[in-house]
């Protein structure tokens, strides 16, 4: 199947997307590194000099002019495109880290973003084209339709049964919980963020679609979801530790997106059976890699504590052995406030 121009922008977009907000997390960590030398305070236990110092700025914009790519490319691209190259970040952090920050990377994680580059490479070579769309009109019809109503009505259910039974009762020691309503919540923001996106597209080419309610209406569903989206994974990146919440959250989130944009967008509606398992499988294999990753890297910090027994570094058994607290323990105790304050700030 050929490639086609608007595929060739969204892919674009992607990569740019990745590649700004994986430097932005190693430019904003030297810039906490150089405002805690200055004044002697890390951020990690309450000091907010990081405020005053341009490096950190930097960062934050670096991320910033990523995000706002990611956003336009779901206005040239299927989400089952756009959503899991999300994944290369996480490389370029890693690869950046060894050489700038010196933080070590080992074979684990070597192999772990060499699965993620060759899981991205069978999405973009069996990726489907991008629907053509003429309005935002055409967009709400997409919207509205019967499957994805049930899908958007399932979720609204399953969010309001976590966010009311199980979160009171199981969210100080379930990382399902809040990664579950995170995920959830999520899936329907970037159908929300495509259909915007593609509003804005149609307008800046000189179909205004502004005039139609539909587009504040979508605008309206990002904002409600995104909002509700950074509270729950606030919450889950307070309660648990970052190497259990990270890929358990990327899986979910990547999962219920493509789930949702093949139903809405109906991306694989004239495909073949072969691209179909073939996309399946490059997504599973930049899971994988991405899973590992996370893995070498809570690995090396272990690794380097004597006086803790190993832990071991299987997703599997932290998940079965309670809500990984003692991991956490160990972190608060023993990890560099630098780390700790940088994975707060990734957040925003």
């Amino acid at each position: 199947m050929g490639f086609s121009t608007d595929n060739l922008k969204g892919l674009v977009l992607a990569l740019l997307s990745s590649g700004f907000i994986g430097a932005s997390f190693i430019v904003k960590k030297k810039g906490l590194r150089r405002a805690a030398a200055a004044s002697g305070i890390r951020a990690g236990v309450g000091g907010y000099s990081y405020l005053l110092e341009p490096l950190w700025w930097a960062g934050m914009i670096t991320m910033i002019v990523g995000e706002v790519a990611n956003f336009v490319a779901y206005a040239f691209a299927p989400a089952v495109l756009v959503t899991p190259l999300g994944a290369l970040s996480i490389i370029v952090s890693a690869v950046l880290a060894h050489f700038i920050l010196k933080e070590k990377l080992h074979s684990l994680g070597i192999l772990g973003c060499v699965m993620c580059i060759a899981g991205s490479v069978v999405i973009v070579i069996h990726a489907p084209q991008e629907r053509a769309i003429s309005s935002v009109q055409e967009i709400w019809e997409l919207a509205t339709q019967t499957a994805f109503l049930l899908y958007v009505a399932s979720v609204i259910v399953l969010v309001f049964v976590l966010i009311f039974h199980f979160s009171p009762r199981y969210g100080h020691t379930n990382v399902l919980i809040y990664t579950g309503i995170c995920s959830l919540m999520g899936s329907l923001s970037v159908m929300s963020v495509k259909a915007l996106g593609t509003s804005l597209k149609l307008t800046f080419e000189g179909m205004n679609q502004l005039i139609y309610p539909q587009t504040w209406v979508f605008m309206l569903v990002v904002l409600t979801c995104v909002i509700t989206q950074m509270d729950y994974l606030n919450k889950a990146l307070d309660t648990f530790n970052t190497a259990i919440v990270s890929p358990i959250y990327y899986v979910m989130f990547t999962t219920l997106t493509i789930l949702a944009s093949v139903i809405m967008f109906k991306d694989w509606d004239g495909q073949s059976m072969g691209s179909i398992i073939s996309e399946i499988c490059g997504f599973i294999v930049v899971l994988s890699g991405t899973i590992l990753l996370h893995v070498a890297k809570d690995y090396d910090r272990n690794s380097s504590r004597s006086m803790y027994p190993p832990l071991s570094p299987s997703l599997t058994s932290r998940l079965c052995g309670g809500n990984g607290e003692l991991l956490k323990h160990i972190d608060e105790e023993m990890g560099s406030s630098e780390d700790i304050c940088l994975r707060r700030q990734e957040l925003y």
